[in-house]
Order: structure tokens, then sequence, then C-alpha cells
């Protein structure tokens, strides 16, 4: 879970109420300068699974806490230590996290998450289901089916949750 922001200084606290959550998928190894730059400013960021490489998550928490979950591409001891499901909790709003949503176990709404993060198909998507955000930011890493290379991007502010898909200006479509 990811620790409350520390006070200003000078004693005062930031507001706790309005915050910003990058979401990422799918970077297989690649995390592209468009992706770190669309993140900055997060509060936190979530990683959906198939990061591929260590030193993504390391580099994604140097702009804020990081929450996230092993794809099926995620093989080896360090991939071992990330769990398949993760849930942030950002005030009263609680965000479910996996890679793959067809494994989903659980019933959000009654579980009382307000947004199910997932990855893995490489499409953007995001849609209300029984009054449940899910939400899926596409892919971040290679370019793969000819879909668009995308970040999310979710807003808090109290119980309110927004949600945005971020296409990233791509410098060269020649990498893979």
């Amino acid at each position: 879970m990811p620790s409350l922001r520390p006070a200003e200084p000078g004693g005062k606290t930031r507001d706790l109420r309005h915050w910003t959550i990058g979401v990422i998928s799918d970077t297989h190894g690649l995390l592209r300068p468009e992706a770190l730059a669309a993140l900055q400013g997060s509060d936190y960021i979530i990683h959906a699974g198939d990061v591929g490489d260590p030193d993504i998550l390391a580099q994604l928490a140097k702009i804020a806490p990081v929450t996230a979950v092993r794809g099926n591409v995620d093989r080896g001891k360090w991939a071992r230590e990330l769990p398949e499901t993760n849930v942030l909790q950002v005030d009263p709003v609680a965000i479910y996290v996996l890679h793959d949503v067809s494994r989903l176990d659980l019933e959000p709404h009654s579980a009382q998450f307000a947004a199910v993060i997932f990855g893995h198909s490489h499409c953007p998507s995001q849609e209300a289901r029984n009054g449940v955000l899910f939400f899926n930011p596409g892919a971040a890493g290679p370019r793969r089916f000819n879909l668009p290379i995308t970040v999310g991007r979710l807003g808090i502010a109290g119980t309110s949750l927004s949600a945005d898909i971020v296409s990233l200006s791509i410098r060269s479509d020649l990498e893979t």
C-alpha cells in the first residue's frame, strides 16, 4: 500500500483529496521517454503487468510510488516478487489491479472497488460495468498489432473517478 504524502515545509499538509494516478502496461522491457514524460506529475503509478525488466519499475518509482502486478511474460526471480493482483487505495477509492481481466477472481462492485485496471490485450479501453470502471491503458512498449502506443491517467477527487487514455507521440515508428 502506498504511504501518505509527506507534510510540506512549515507543517502544512498537502490537499489529500485530489490525486493523479498514471497507468501503464505492457512495456515488455521498453520504457519510452514519451511514456515517462506523460507520467510526470503523477501522485501514484500503476503498472498493469508485462513489465519485462525490473529497471522499468525503478525508473517509474523515481516519479511516484508504484503499484505493479506480474504479467504473463514477466519471468525470473524479480518477477516472482510481483503479485498477480494488487490493490491501490487512494483516500476512499479502492483500485484493483491485475494483468489479464479474464482472470478476474472477484466481483469488483461487491468488493467495493471503484476501478479494475488491467492490460494484456494491448488495446486501450474504458467502460463502466455495474458502477465500476474497467480501464486498460493499452500498451506503452514495443508496437504490436498496429495498435496505438498509449498510457492512461486516472483522476481522483474525493470519491469521484475520471479516466483518460493518453496517446503517445512517438519519434519513430520504426522501433519494435
